[in-house]
């Protein structure tokens, strides 16, 4: 028996209050729907089919590269409507599991559970008991405890409204089943909806068992609705991927102050300090420690390494003892050799730092190769743009460059060259070469310090200074 899934994602989401449609709504850095989907593909499901409706080209052009069938939900009539629209691309022989494109933390191994317990003879549900049960669908069972029908909290009874079992929604069951189950749902309601929630008391009705799981955590099935809800589901979701990363031995300063939007793979013995970010794909070796507020995307760092507080890399990789920061930034494409350094105020764009080469002080690297053991003094700069093109600085071993020096690119210089603090280097140097280029000082004698002017000498200096008008 094959598998399909079909996600139910029409909703407009008026309480977000947003042009944009619930499902792509972000959480952690991706849409809510996009965490879904990222589950159903842990299933190795045959087929996954979303029921789309409100901004429904965005909600496609959004997934256009992932293998996904699509099916359209015109007129929002509820849930049971939402998954009749699916049903004409599930074969009968299937298991059909329903998600929902705003239930976004759903785990794998909750679904795994239910997608095993559904057959022909048995309808598998996920429940979950709440302290308060408001707005849920309650779970009613008969006196031996076997499940009998749901009832939505707005047709409840004052009896029912008691009962803390609530419908997730979720449930797996034979496509052929609910296929004929869809067929008869009614819509004579609170709502005048056809819910999903009435084929239970139809699965009853046929003798099929009704087996209900219950979720591990209500954070697992909290469906966003709002924003005060999507940031709800955040902290949650920084709360499970702090775990996460305490489970596999790194050592988290504040637990509560980290965020994590990454597939992170760590080594032994890492350290991370309050208020990083890691975003995309980011490696940390082992004894690799990062300072407070370290913005790491798409990053990855060997053994030893130190990234100092409130530095930013971004796509770039960095050797074996390598130091960043503090304040430092790395661009796309800046790669750090074994013992490199980058110190405070220092930025890196598609560069290349040798081993055991240092740029410690407010310097910028851009488009450029540095050799090994390599010293780039404080305020040294490569011009590497000439307002059109973008050029490359070659730098080779263990050169020496003065404090302030310009690099005009492109430019290559040479092995065991050293520069002047000022200069600036047009020319490509020799190897083992001392290259200074300074202008000439002026000297001008009897040079006063300007006096402090009164606001009306200053008003009559700044109106001079003005061009004239056309």
């Amino acid at each position: 028996m094959g598998l399909s899934v079909v996600i139910l994602a029409a909703g407009q989401g008026k309480r977000m209050n947003s042009d944009l449609p619930k499902v792509l709504q972000p959480l952690a850095g991706r849409p809510l729907l996009g965490h879904v989907l990222r589950t159903a593909q842990a299933l190795h499901a045959e087929r996954t089919i979303v029921v789309y409706g409100h901004g429904g080209d965005h909600v496609q052009a959004a997934f256009q590269d992932q293998s996904v069938l699509w099916a359209h939900q015109a007129t929002q009539l509820g849930t049971g409507h939402a998954l009749m629209q699916a049903m004409a691309q599930v074969p009968d022989g299937d298991t059909v599991l329903v998600l929902y494109g705003d239930v976004p933390l759903i785990g794998v191994e909750t679904l795994q559970s239910l997608v095993a317990r559904a057959d022909a003879q048995t309808l598998a549900l996920l429940s979950v008991r709440l302290s308060d049960p408001s707005g849920y669908g309650r779970v009613l069972r008969d006196n031996s405890g076997h499940v009998y029908r749901i009832v939505e909290h707005k047709d409840a009874n004052r009896k029912e409204a008691l009962v803390n079992e609530c419908n997730t929604g979720f449930m797996a069951a034979s496509a052929a089943s609910m296929r004929r189950w869809l067929s008869e749902l009614k819509n004579d309601n609170a709502q005048g909806e056809y819910y999903l929630t009435d084929v239970i008391a139809l699965a009853v009705k046929d003798r099929v068992a009704v087996q209900a799981i219950e979720a591990s955590s209500e954070l697992e099935v909290l469906g966003v609705n709002d924003k005060a809800q999507l940031a709800q589901v955040e902290a949650g979701y920084r709360r499970q991927r702090a775990q996460q990363l305490m489970a596999h031995g790194v050592t988290l300063i504040d637990p509560t102050r980290i965020d994590v939007r990454a597939e992170v793979t760590v080594g032994k013995d890492v350290s991370i300090d309050v208020n990083v970010v890691l975003v995309g794909q980011v490696h940390l070796g082992n004894r690799v420690q990062i300072g407070a507020g370290v913005v790491l995307q798409d990053v990855s760092i060997d053994d030893d390494s130190v990234i100092k507080p409130y530095s930013i890399l971004e796509s770039a990789r960095l050797g074996k003892r390598t130091q960043v920061g503090p304040f430092a930034r790395l661009r796309p494409g800046s790669q750090l050799a074994d013992d490199a350094h980058v110190g405070n105020f220092v930025e890196l764009k598609a560069t290349h730092l040798g081993v055991g080469s240092k740029a410690n002080h407010l310097t910028y690297l851009g488009d450029a190769v540095v050799g090994n053991h390599t010293n780039i003094g404080a305020g040294t700069i490569t011009c590497n743009y000439d307002g059109q093109n973008k050029w490359q600085t070659e730098i080779g071993n263990e050169v020496f460059i003065g404090s302030g020096n310009m690099l005009v690119a492109p430019i290559h210089i040479g092995d065991g060259v050293t520069t002047g603090a000022g200069s600036t280097l047009s020319q490509s140097i020799e190897p083992n070469t001392l290259a200074v280029e300074r202008a000439d000082a002026r000297k001008l004698h009897g040079w006063k310090r300007p006096k402090k002017l009164t606001a009306d000498e200053k008003r009559e200096r700044q109106a001079k200074a003005r061009l004239p008008s056309r």
